[in-house]
């Protein structure tokens, strides 16, 4: 084997920046967690705060206003939650891309296997995606906002 320094062989090199990158996806999946952990916490609290105005009557006046902008601001909160999912997605399939490509070079591939044995991802039997899952929770949270939306929209137009 060549040597490439005085220390470490280009297999021991390999290995080590395949460690470091197999370190640095798993990071990126917390951070995703904690992303989603972010929106969910944002998102039910928005909710929450406005019922807790509009029980006390807070807004005496007109809560028309004060129900279209927090909808608004709850849709576009799913729609930037949504959107960072998806980068999240494009980021882990490029990381994953390249930790199979360095895998290539070592004597067990086990990501490469473990990605077949699941059915590289179009098999639901075996796997199912879990971008697919993660999506589910901001359309579901958006449900409140895109009802409030409707009401103050409706309640604007009746007055």
């Amino acid at each position: 084997m060549r040597k490439t320094n005085e220390n470490m062989s280009e297999q021991e090199i390999l290995l080590e920046q395949y460690k470091l990158y197999v370190e640095m996806a798993d990071r990126v999946s917390s951070r995703r967690v904690q992303t989603h952990k972010f929106y969910t916490t944002l998102l039910t609290a928005l909710l929450a705060i406005l019922s807790l105005a509009t029980d006390k009557s807070i807004f005496t006046t007109n809560q028309v206003p004060v129900c279209f902008i927090v909808s608004v601001l709850g849709i576009v909160l799913n729609v930037i939650w949504l959107m960072n999912i998806r980068s999240y997605k494009h980021l882990n399939t490029g990381k994953f891309m390249v930790i199979h490509e360095m895998e290539q070079d070592l004597p067990f591939q086990c990501y490469d296997k473990e990605w077949k044995h699941i059915g590289e991802g179009h098999e639901i039997k075996k796997y199912i995606p879990l971008t697919i899952i993660e999506q589910i929770i901001p359309l579901l949270l958006a449900i409140p906002y895109l009802i409030l939306f409707v009401y103050s929209i409706f309640n604007f137009f009746k007055n």
